[in-house]
Parts: structure tokens; sequence; C-alpha cells
């Protein structure tokens, strides 16, 4: 927890004052809801927690503003149960967590850049596979910013509750293209797989193409390439789930100069089961494939799957502060997570709730860091000094990036 947070459990303090049982939201079902509070300092969770009514919430949150705030994506009889088993669990929601912090190639610390980018996955998750494959209805979907570094897809339809860990995992497997066989898809019937593979050959072969012709300015695309082979853990050879990152990028490089050979992608294009780049390289290149963020969902939806699978789960309370970073956990229309929108949803101005104007210096402590909220940014490497509004000196503290200068 960054240092010198008491003055930012003030303003939380304030924040949670401020609130009333008319603008607080409340998951449905609360009475069923399991909580847990991170406090400040180095104080334990405070979980097993249950409410019977926003007052009773309401109360907690204003005695107590906590450094973060969660309820358990599951229904349970007897919540405030110690034991999990005691419980007695009756269902849970399906939660997809999209964190921008596991995007291959990516850097939390050019912030503005990271949250884009997980937006632009967000949106291709439920464009691409939970409306049109999964059949999911929006009546039943809530969409929220988490309020540090990406987004919860929350479906709550009730025919879905009681879907078991291994139901969800096949879920998040198809998304991800775990067990899809590229080339029995290609020779298929036509279907959404067979589609994002055939357009995702052609997008692959073009950014191996870019990185062999000019690799000193592509290293960004090798660095995503890379974080893709490392991330995906369905390889089918035991020889390539030991590779190395260095291994891996060498790799890469390998296939990037083959991709430009003609003759060999015009045989990938006319036969697809054929070992064009070789038996060590072939598949590494299906995968580029299957898990590029063209391709795939941006792919994977980076979803953090654990909080997929996982049926006892706890989530980021909607309206509460997080406590990483000081912005507000927001939820919006599912419409408005489409970025490509002139009304899109924008997390770094739309989730600030301290505005206040006081100028601070702070001193970064951390190199190569970029923020920006409400179209103010700051950018700079450690000892560099800036100077930054309230919501920008809490954000670049509670990160951990800056310290205020005394």
């Amino acid at each position: 927890m960054a240092e010198g947070w008491s003055r930012h459990a003030l303003r939380f303090s304030d924040y949670y004052a401020s609130l009333n049982h008319h603008n607080l939201w409340t998951p449905p079902r609360l009475k069923s809801r399991e909580w847990m509070f991170i406090p400040w300092g180095s104080k334990p969770p405070d979980r097993h927690r249950g409410f019977v009514d926003k007052p009773e919430l309401l109360k907690y949150l204003q005695s107590r503003a906590p450094h973060s705030c969660f309820h358990s994506t599951a229904y349970y009889r007897y919540p405030s149960e110690r034991k999990m088993l005691d419980k007695e669990w009756l269902g849970a929601d399906l939660i997809f967590d999209l964190d921008g912090d596991h995007l291959p190639g990516v850097s939390d610390r050019d912030f503005p850049t990271m949250i884009n980018l997980i937006q632009e996955q967000a949106w291709s998750l439920w464009e691409d596979f939970l409306q049109p494959e999964f059949g999911f209805r929006e009546e039943y979907v809530q969409t929220s910013f988490s309020g540090h570094r990406g987004f919860h897809i929350h479906v709550r339809d009730p025919k879905l509750f009681h879907l078991d860990s291994n139901a969800r995992r096949e879920l998040v497997n198809h998304i991800r293209g775990e067990g899809i066989d590229v080339r029995t898809t290609l020779s298929g019937p036509d279907s959404r797989w067979k589609n994002r593979v055939q357009n995702g050959i052609q997008t692959v072969v073009e950014k191996l193409n870019n990185i062999s012709n000019e690799k000193s300015k592509n290293k960004d695309q090798i660095d995503h390439f890379t974080g893709i082979l490392l991330s995906r853990n369905n390889f089918t050879d035991n020889k390539l789930k030991s590779y190395t990152s260095s291994t891996i990028t060498k790799k890469i490089l390998q296939l990037a100069d083959l991709s430009n050979e003609e003759n060999r992608i015009k045989r990938l294009y006319n036969d697809s089961s054929l070992l064009v780049f070789g038996e060590a390289l072939t598949p590494l290149f299906w995968e580029l494939v299957k898990g590029d963020s063209s391709v795939i969902l941006g792919n994977a939806g980076e979803t953090d799957e654990a909080v997929t699978v996982d049926i006892k789960r706890v989530i980021r309370y909607v309206g509460s502060l997080h406590g990483k970073c000081g912005l507000r956990v927001t939820d919006f229309p599912l419409k408005r997570l489409n970025p490509y929108i002139s009304e899109k949803f924008d997390p770094l101005s739309e989730t600030i709730v301290f505005k206040g104007e006081k100028i601070s210096k702070l001193k970064f402590i951390v190199d190569d860091v970029t923020a920006s909220l409400n179209g103010i940014e700051v950018s700079g490497s450690k000892g560099e000094i800036v100077e930054a509004n309230e919501s920008l000196s809490m954000f670049l503290t509670l990160k951990g990036w800056a310290e205020v200068v005394r």
C-alpha cells in the first residue's frame, strides 16, 4: 500500500459521507451476498460480512471508509458464515474480468494506452463472442469499469446461475481458442472460428513481414507476439512448454524471416496441413493465429479466467473507490463500451471523484510513466518533478509511481 495513505483515507471518508441510501447502488439479491473490505494500513481484510439492506451497508461504508470494497459473485443462504461450506452456495453471476495488466506486450505505466486497448478487448468480447456465439442478452448484462486497469462484464441470466466451474471453463476455453485444431477448423464447415482463422492467417503473416523488414522498429509487436505465446497453455508439444521468453522471441524472429518467402506462404494458403514453417515453428505460427489480438477477441479477451471460472469469487463493488488509484468503480450502459462511437465511455474522466484544483509537486519514483485524467496528461521518469491537481496527485501516489515533494 502506498506510503502517506492517511490523507487519501480522509478523502475516501469524505466521499462515502456524501452518499445516501437513495444514490447507493447495491447488487441484486443483496441479502445473499458475502462482502469483503480491505482497510487502510496493514490490517487484514474484513470479510464474511453480510448486509440486509442499503442503510446497513451505507453505515459500514461511512464508519470505515475502506481502501477497497468487494462483494461475492455468488449467492449464499448464509453469507456471513466464516466457513465456505457453511454458507450453502445457491448460484453465482457469470463474470468476465478484463485486466489491461494482462495484455501481451503492453505496459500499465502507459496508462491511457493500456485503458484504450483493454476497452477494445472488452467490446470485442461482447461483440464477437458473448452475444453472437453464446446468445447472451443485453437485459441481463451489467458493464462496469473496475476502477483501475480494466472492465467487468456481469451476466445475471437466471438460467446461468447454476453453471459449475467446469461449464464456465468451457466458455473461457472457447473464447481463448483452447482445443481448437486450426487445420480441422479450416477444412470443416463455415463457422465463426473458421472465419477468424482465415482472417488471422493474413493478419499474422503481415505482422511477421513487418517484423522481418524492420526488426528494430517493431519491438512492440515482437513483445506482443512473445507475450501471446507465453500466455497460452494449450501447446500439445511438451518441448514448446519449456521455451523461455528469450527462446520464444528468437523463434518469432525466425518465423518472421520465413514469412517473407512468397512461395512458402502460397503453400500455406493452398494447404494448411503442411508444416510450411518446419516442425518446430509451425505450431507456434498457429498459436499466434489463435492468440493475436486482432483475430480472436483481441483475444482472449485477456479475460482473467480465474474470475469467470471461480464460482465463489469476489468482485469490485460498483460505486466504491479503488484504493490503488482513487478512481470510482463505475457502471455504464453496454453500448457505451463500444470504443468506436462518439459517446463511448471514458474511464479517464467519468470515474474521477476528487476534483480539487490545488496543485501539488510530485517526484516520480519509477521510470517511463504516462498518466492522463480528465484530459490532463503527465509523464516522466524516476527523479523528475511534475505538478498535478488532486485527482492526478492521488492517482500517481496511490499507484506508487510518485511521491509528494515536501
